[in-house]
């Protein structure tokens, strides 16, 4: 996909799984399970897909996935699978290093989207996994973080950002605004305070990287909002927002957790929004 300066490829860097009836929030099993079935253990695929934007002298990355940190606990809670992708090899794949990688947006810091941020080295010591990168974050989610309450604290590891405080690449971003060429962020509160969603546009093409609004594409329908979200009804409020303007702007959608369909476009019907997916 090329939109402005930039051509955009798909990074994948992993697999994990979250709880189906989480994910799904009131909407009934036997309504969601039609689309992403469950395990023994009531969990649901779930991919971590970030994008790489290069062009015009820039590699940018959003969001990195979960990373290696994790120890075996963590991995089997969240059913943490690396054995087809990492970051590192797709962006391998791709002829990129994490040397390469200029600039860094991430969406929130909850561990699925910014764990592959930070490495632990054999010393144990943990660094920014992209040396010369920019790393970009809402300074309302960056405050979230710092005082997360019980019912998201567990999201928030600190070894995913603070090491981009303390080499000084992180970069806190004060509301809805442009950081680089034809990339606006859209700030979204009902999911995380202060989740930035890019929205990469050339004027004439599109693309609205979902986050955590849209997490899944069967989370298209307005219903379909996630337990794990802080202010559910402000999420309804959001999407509706979100899927009324990429109707009428004929946006692509990219979903970030849909190990099936990356891309898709949004139909508007009587019933409400149609998916029509779009190849990767």
């Amino acid at each position: 996909m090329k939109i402005g300066p930039y051509t955009i490829q798909l990074v994948e860097t992993g697999l994990f799984a979250l709880d189906g009836g989480a994910m799904f929030g009131v909407v009934p099993k036997n309504l969601w399970s039609r689309t992403n079935p469950a395990d023994e253990q009531n969990r649901i695929d779930m991919s971590m897909n970030a994008l790489l934007l290069r062009g015009g002298g820039r590699n940018i990355l959003i969001d990195n996935g979960v990373g290696h940190k994790y120890d075996s606990k963590f991995a089997s809670i969240y059913r943490i699978d690396h054995a087809r992708y990492t970051l590192d090899d797709s962006l391998r794949a791709l002829g990129v290093s994490p040397d390469n990688i200029t600039d860094v947006i991430l969406t929130h810091l909850h561990f699925d989207h910014a764990g592959g941020s930070t490495c632990r080295h054999t010393d144990g010591t943990v660094l920014p996994a992209f040396p010369n990168a920019r790393y970009y974050i809402q300074k309302k989610q960056f405050e979230w973080a710092a005082r997360a309450t019980e019912k998201d604290r567990a999201s928030f590891l600190k070894d995913d950002y603070m090491p981009l405080v303390e080499h000084g690449q992180l970069e806190l971003l004060d509301g809805p605004g442009s950081p680089l060429a034809n990339v606006e962020l859209m700030v979204v509160n009902g999911h995380t305070m202060g989740q930035q969603l890019p929205i990469i546009s050339d004027g004439q093409s599109t693309l609205f990287f979902c986050g955590d609004l849209v997490p899944l594409s069967a989370h298209v329908p307005i219903p379909y909002v996630m337990a794990y979200d802080l202010q559910p009804m402000v999420t309804i409020e959001e999407k509706k927002a979100v899927l009324a303007r990429a109707v009428d702007e004929e946006w692509t959608l990219f979903f970030e957790h849909d190990p099936c369909t990356r891309f898709g476009r949004v139909k508007q019907e009587a019933k409400g929004y149609r998916l029509e997916p779009v190849a990767d």
